[in-house]
């Protein structure tokens, strides 16, 4: 009898087991089903059924700690992990790394460090080490400023993600990228109105936008160019381009050229893209996943030398990590690197970083760029204004994540950039007063001599924007073809501060006379957008230099010319491109390397108006001259 009634007892319980298990697992389908149908608060509430049904059951916990988790729900996250610690079976050791996590990401780093010293182990070492070192970082991150970030309001913001701010120099126009439905990202532009606030923004149309994704712009400090990176590209050859590449178009006035593809030194078959220009046009910082890196997306930079952007390379382990290194952004002092990062300790997520140039290839550790503007949210990009004194972010804080708006902060002095000098000016003839476009400007140290930048006046106006760190002497030697180079000083030892300085650059003509030792012996006619060096033009070079092989003492100058279409920088890169084709045959004619100079000068110095074709024809050129 007393068997029978053990047994009854037995089955009753095993009996009630199984009907929580039950309860318990239709309750968990039905989460399923209410997530899949993006009604996350139905979800929410059946997955603490089924834990309420089964709070042994470990994988409730798991998806609805990941669910608060990816909503930016850390609190409610930290509080499932760690009922699920006390319940589950060996359940302090298996959510110890999720619960350290949304302790950190809650602003808990006394707790998490707790749960980081009890069950820190080998196993994930990097990323136990990261949420040690974010948490000791956090413990001291907090504290009062005069200040806090503001939300850019309604004309900027929308419900949709915004994101990639970059504010024009004169700090009037505010470019940014807008995801459009959750799809298609564009170009937005506004303007400062006269009360200080902002227009409300609008599309740039084309040609910079497309049906494509068009993301991450960085407009050139002179205004000139924009550079920016386009998603969803696919190459003829099938290998030159991937997902998202990296384009630049160009403008005179307002009127943006096409776009144009940067070509496989940069672009290659893996991901590029969020470019940064420094303010001497001359060297681009980019993002990349290419071979070489030290994690998943790191930073690259490429300088332009000779026509020509040269392989890319990698910024080092001080700045990139096992992490992803995104979003960069070289102040207009070009010593201060901006940019983002999930792989350097910080308040969690992605957070906003910084680091100074120690020399042309090393940069200082970074330093977190702190809290307010960094929070356990998402910040993903940023600009900082030419006096360094506000920064223009995007971050998640106040929405769903992934749901980026604007923001505006008043940055601390220790986190501003080097104070630098805006030099403005125009290049002219000093004789006829008219403006030179493509007049090279080159920065130099008066002590050794070493070129610092290299900068060119513009198509439209022969305008040129140059800045320097404060408070040194420099010497600026400005050189253009059929002019006569110039050197000056310039003293700015006086200056500690961010301030305008006017210098416009006169050049003197060669008395509109060929010098009477320099004989043009050839002038070699390209077809519009050839690379190549035809036979045709070989065997004119051939004819023009037969009489003088042998000849001892001479120099041999060429010139590479374009015309005006297209992109004045992709203008130069041809011509450098052509000149080196006719420098190469002449080498292989048996005169000495040393004995010539070849240089690509763009569409400068035209013998015709761009104005037919046939006009055009003429000024894409490559002219061969004999100095003796």
């Amino acid at each position: 009898m007393r068997l029978k009634y053990i047994a009854a007892i037995c089955l009753l319980y095993g009996s009630s087991v199984f009907a929580q298990q039950n309860a318990a697992n239709k309750h968990y389908e039905k989460a399923l089903e209410y997530k899949a149908a993006k009604n996350n608060i139905k979800a929410y509430e059946e997955m603490e059924a089924a834990i309420k049904d089964n709070p042994a059951s470990s994988d409730p916990y798991s998806i609805l700690g990941e669910w608060y988790f990816k909503a930016h729900k850390f609190k409610e996250a930290a509080d499932v992990f760690s009922r699920a610690s006390a319940s589950c079976p060996n359940g302090a050791k298996r959510f110890a790394l999720p619960l350290s996590r949304s302790l950190l990401y809650s602003y808990q780093p006394d707790r998490a460090l707790q749960v980081i010293t009890g069950y820190g182990t080998i196993k994930d070492r990097n990323e136990w080490k990261l949420l040690r070192e974010s948490a000791y970082f956090m413990k001291q991150a907090f504290h009062p400023f005069n200040d806090t970030p503001m939300n850019m309001g309604i004309r900027i913001n929308t419900q949709f993600a915004e994101t990639f701010p970059c504010i024009t120099a004169d700090t009037q126009n505010l470019f940014f990228t807008r995801r459009l439905n959750g799809v298609d990202d564009d170009f937005y532009k506004s303007h400062v109105d006269s009360c200080g606030g902002w227009f409300t923004a609008r599309n740039m149309g084309t040609p910079a936008n497309t049906p494509n994704m068009e993301t991450a712009q960085c407009i050139s400090g002179d205004g000139h160019y924009l550079f920016f990176m386009r998603c969803d590209n696919h190459s003829e050859n099938g290998w030159d381009q991937g997902g998202c590449d990296l384009f630049m178009a160009y403008t005179a006035d307002s009127i943006w050229s096409t776009p144009e593809n940067f070509g496989a030194t940069i672009n290659g078959p893996g991901y590029e893209g969020m470019p940064s220009l420094s303010p001497d046009n001359r060297e681009l910082y980019f993002v990349s996943d290419r071979e070489g890196g030290y994690g998943g997306l790191d930073i690259w930079m490429s300088r332009f030398e000779n026509g020509l952007w040269q392989i890319p390379r990698n910024l080092g382990p001080e700045v990139n990590t096992l992490g992803n290194e995104t979003a960069p952004f070289i102040h207009i002092d070009n010593n201060t690197l901006y940019f983002v990062s999930d792989g350097h300790p910080g308040m969690g997520g992605n957070d906003i970083y910084f680091c100074r140039r120690i020399n042309d290839t090393t940069w200082a550790k970074p330093q977190n760029i702190g809290y307010p503007i960094n929070t356990s949210n998402d910040e993903n990009s940023l600009c900082v204004t030419i006096d360094g004194k506000r920064i223009y972010f995007a971050s998640d804080r106040d929405s769903a994540a992934g749901n980026f708006d604007l923001y505006q902060y008043n940055l601390p002095a220790i986190i501003q950039p080097i104070p630098v000098v805006i030099i403005k000016g125009y290049s002219y003839d000093s004789l006829s007063k008219n403006r030179l476009n493509n007049t090279s400007i080159y920065i130099d140290d008066p002590g050794t001599g070493e070129h610092l930048y290299h900068y060119v006046s513009n198509r439209g106006d022969g305008s040129y924007m140059i800045t320097l760190p404060a408070g040194k002497s420099y010497t600026i030697v400005s050189d253009r073809v059929g002019y006569l180079a110039t050197t000056a000083t310039i003293d700015l030892t006086g200056m500690k501060k961010i301030q305008d300085t006017v210098i416009n650059i006169s050049l003197l003509p060669n008395d509109y006379q060929k010098p009477i030792n320099d004989s043009l012996i050839a002038t070699l006619l390209f077809p519009i957008n050839c690379k190549t060096f035809p036979d045709s033009l070989k065997m004119q070079l051939s004819q023009a230099m037969m009489p003088l092989l042998g000849e001892k003492g001479m120099v041999v100058i060429i010139n590479g010319y374009t015309d005006n279409s297209g992109n004045p920088m992709l203008n130069e890169q041809l011509s450098y491109l052509r000149a080196n084709l006719v420098s190469s045959e002449i080498q292989a004619m048996g005169i000495d390397p040393t004995a010539i100079d070849a240089k690509g000068w763009g569409e400068a110095n035209p013998v015709a108006p761009n104005d037919s074709e046939e006009n055009k024809n003429k000024n894409r050129r490559v002219e061969v001259i004999i100095r003796r």
